[in-house]
């Protein structure tokens, strides 16, 4: 009983390294285990930070952060506390851009080690979630409203120092099925021709909310912002859900509708002429979905530039 207590000793009950303060710090003990994991760090870190719009405005925004490093083999463990306070202190200073990208992933891979002659890591991960707010012009009255965009910002630093970075943006919008919006007016022919006396002469295309998942990976030596992605999707579908309308916004929104009725094939088409149309855009993926207003399933499609080893 006794040889078996000493050959399992606890590691956590028998250890002598101390940080500055003289508290054990089991972060810094070796482990034996030979194994390296591609990212440890944290997510749902929340914080506040600056966002500098294209027209030079700065606001403030909510933001929920993901951040991680390599862990090399034989090391037992990251001082993630140290992730938090690099990004807190960096992103009080600097508005959100790729500049701080450059700033906090550069810190990451130097700052994080423990001892001045320790190797850089190799990688660095910082992804921001928030949401932005542009103002949008009703569609025919004098009136505006603002209109909410799901955001995320992602870089990535490599051995080499070199940044990727990455935008993804939830755009919402609706769509007006082209075969229900054909026999619609195929029936109303009819009606008036006396062909049928079904129903009251008028029928109506189903039409729905629907929306696009957009991720590119943009040039970061460009200056691209998140409302340059934004008016290459209005461009690509423009039948954009509206923040605010009077009598004459909607009736405008029902013929920009029925100017434009998509399929997903249609939508997901659409979009890849757009996107590829952007020089500063290097790589994207894009999911559609359409919230059948005639079904209880919803249909997808899912569309990529295509590049070898790119996004998927």
């Amino acid at each position: 009983m006794e040889e078996s207590q000493t050959k399992h000793k606890n590691p956590v009950l028998n250890f002598n390294l101390q940080d500055e303060n003289g508290l054990n710090d089991f972060h810094k003990s070796e482990n034996d285990v030979v194994v390296s994991i591609d990212k440890v760090g944290i997510n749902h870190f929340r914080l506040p930070i600056l966002y500098r719009y294209k027209n030079g405005a700065i606001r403030n925004h909510d933001a929920v952060a993901s951040m991680y490093i390599n862990c090399p083999e034989g090391k037992n463990g990251i001082n993630m506390s140290r992730l938090c306070e690099i990004l807190t202190v960096e992103a009080a200073e600097i508005p959100m851009s790729v500049d701080l990208f450059r700033k906090v992933l550069n810190r990451f891979r130097v700052d994080m080690r423990d001892h001045d002659n320790d190797p850089y890591f190799s990688d660095a991960y910082l992804k921001l979630k928030f949401k932005i707010v542009l103002k949008q012009q009703s569609l025919k009255s004098d009136n505006w409203g603002w209109q909410y965009y799901d955001v995320e910002l992602e870089g990535r630093e490599n051995k080499k120092g070199e940044l990727k970075m990455y935008l993804t943006l939830f755009y919402e919008y609706s769509s007006t099925c082209p075969c229900s919006l054909s026999m619609a007016k195929q029936y109303e022919e009819e009606f008036q021709a006396g062909k049928t006396s079904e129903g009251s002469g008028i029928a109506s295309a189903h039409s729905q909310r629907s929306g696009a998942k957009c991720t590119v990976e943009f040039d970061a030596d460009s200056e691209f912002y998140i409302e340059d992605l934004v008016d290459v999707l209005r461009k690509a579908i423009p039948t954009e859900t509206q923040s605010l309308v009077k009598r004459v916004d909607e009736q405008a929104f029902a013929i920009l509708n029925g100017a434009n009725p998509i399929f997903v094939e249609h939508a997901s088409r659409n979009l890849s002429v757009e996107l590829n149309a952007e020089k500063r855009i290097k790589d994207w993926v894009v999911s559609v979905e359409h919230w059948e207003s005639l079904h209880s399933h919803n249909a997808t499609a899912v569309i990529r530039k295509g590049i070898e080893g790119g996004l998927v």
